[in-house]
């Protein structure tokens, strides 16, 4: 049971600058319960399904009806100017608000090579020769594109889900080396891995669509029904893992499950982490930090729906948990990032369940991005936190050079600068410099967006050039840019 795994941590409380309480917390035996019975899971998951539904029903998902490539941005980028970015002029469906972030191509998921449309996660790899190419997971399989110097997106061609596996929005998608890792929640899917490097060999005049498996360099199929909801790597420590694989029955009780990748043609099972349950998402890095006692460890930062769980997972078969701490509003803890993987002293959380439930400081329905001081592993802090300007839920998100970059699902992509947390962590210093909103449909609502499952899933902003794809549930993929 989880309550059994608890750390005795103390009740610890600051004032924010918000003039709100927020704190981390000892997890509640009784709440617990709840989220380890995975009762608080499915209902987050048929709340995103009814969305869904309701989105077919009334057409949105069908990515046919998006204009590829719109005239208005066929020889440049469009700028955001006055807090728009008028893509095809007059057009409000084509009219994105932002802030410091400019448009320059957009491609639907059927231009992607999709019947179903339906996009999730997404990542990119930069060639040796310095190209960049993206992953755009869809419910159907994985498309693959390449970023021009100009900012264009070309479509290379598709990986389509696993035979004899059912589509599912939700697919997720990492890069290891020039490989990327796949895995999805349908059941038979299992863990694809695909070289990328085969696409720069592509004519975009003939997109590629691979086999599978014949086209794969490696599969993995050591899970429980086959399905995973997420994929996590640590590339320095050459290995993947699998997290939320059902049922949470099984051995390894949908915890963390090691993927041995220093051979991608053969991959192999290095053990699993079941000591705290099903574990959502999780970032696995080696420690470089204050906290001299774990230097040099294999550390797992897991997002555990209650809590931040750290855990020591330098032998695989006898993985230990570090700290596990919950905060007061947590509905349901999703993703996290550290802020420094070269001085691991801070990492900011989001919870995406908070704003729909109207729980804690996102009652407003305004994302809460929680701000965890981690210079003891042992005892994390709950030390601040930054409410967004945007209306809507927050999902995932990526820091790179002191800039969280994050998915927010109807209000778009948003960008917080968080160098200050070594300064003042509480948060006061942060601010917001910039975004781009994907759904202009919900535009003229009362507060300006929807607490709703709708808009962005996901982005990914690691390239040198500073193109950021944004992947789209309905219309398909974006490419943006800070403004310099």
């Amino acid at each position: 049971m989880r309550f059994s795994h608890l750390t005795g941590l103390a009740l610890t409380a600051l004032q924010s600058r918000h003039g709100a309480l927020a704190r981390e917390m000892q997890p509640n035996a009784l709440a617990a319960e709840r989220y380890e019975s995975g009762a608080v899971h499915q209902a987050l998951m048929a709340h995103k399904k009814a969305t869904w539904d309701r989105q077919r029903n009334d057409g949105a998902m069908n990515s046919a009806q998006y204009e590829s490539h719109p005239a208005a941005a066929a020889t440049g980028p469009v700028a955001c100017i006055n807090g728009t970015a008028k893509v095809v002029a007059g057009d409000a469906l084509n009219t994105f608000r932002c802030n410091k972030i400019d448009f320059y191509d957009f491609v639907s998921h059927t231009g992607l090579g999709s019947k179903t449309g339906e996009g999730s996660s997404s990542w990119g790899w930069t060639s040796p020769g310095g190209r960049e190419f993206v992953v755009i997971a869809q419910a159907d399989g994985a498309a693959f594109a390449e970023i021009t110097s100009a900012g264009k997106l070309v479509y290379l061609g598709r990986l389509p889900q696993s035979k004899g596996a059912a589509t599912s929005i939700w697919r997720e998608i990492r890069g290891y080396k020039n490989y990327i890792v796949i895995g999805s929640e349908a059941s038979k899917h299992g863990v694809q891995i695909f070289d990328m490097s085969k696409l720069l060999t592509v004519d975009p005049a003939k997109p590629v669509t691979y086999a599978t498996p014949g086209d794969l360099t490696g599969y993995w199929n050591g899970l429980p029904a086959g399905s995973t909801h997420n994929i996590v790597i640590n590339e320095e420590k050459q290995y993947a893992v699998a997290v939320g694989a059902q049922p949470r029955s099984s051995t390894c009780k949908s915890g963390l499950i090691f993927i041995d990748l220093k051979d991608p043609k053969n991959p192999t099972s290095l053990g699993c982490a079941s000591g705290d349950g099903y574990v959502h998402d999780a970032q696995c890095i080696v420690y470089r930090g204050p906290d001299t006692k774990y230097v040099g460890r294999d550390i797992c930062y897991g997002y555990n729906e209650d809590t931040l769980t750290i855990f020591d997972v330098t032998n695989k078969n006898a993985t230990n948990i570090i700290s596990r701490t919950t905060y007061e509003g947590a509905s349901y803890t999703h993703q996290g990032w550290v802020t420094d993987p070269s001085w691991q002293a801070f990492l900011v959380l989001d919870d995406e369940y908070d704003e729909y439930d109207k729980k804690g400081l996102a009652a407003s329905g305004y994302p809460i991005t929680y701000f965890w001081n981690i210079t003891s592993l042992e005892k994390p802090k709950q030390s601040g936190y930054f409410r967004s300007p945007g209306y809507g839920i927050d999902h995932n998100q990526f820091v790179v050079n002191g800039f969280s970059y994050q998915s927010h699902y109807s209000a778009g992509l948003r960008v917080i600068d968080v160098t200050s947390l070594p300064q003042d962590a509480t948060g006061g210093l942060v601010t917001e410099v910039g975004f781009f909103d994907v759904y202009p449909e919900d535009d003229a609502n009362a507060n300006g967006g929807s607490v709703d499952f709708v808009g962005t899933w996901s982005h990914y902003p690691f390239f040198k050039s500073g193109f950021i794809l944004v992947n789209t549930i309905e219309r398909g993929a974006f490419v943006v840019k800070r403004s310099a």
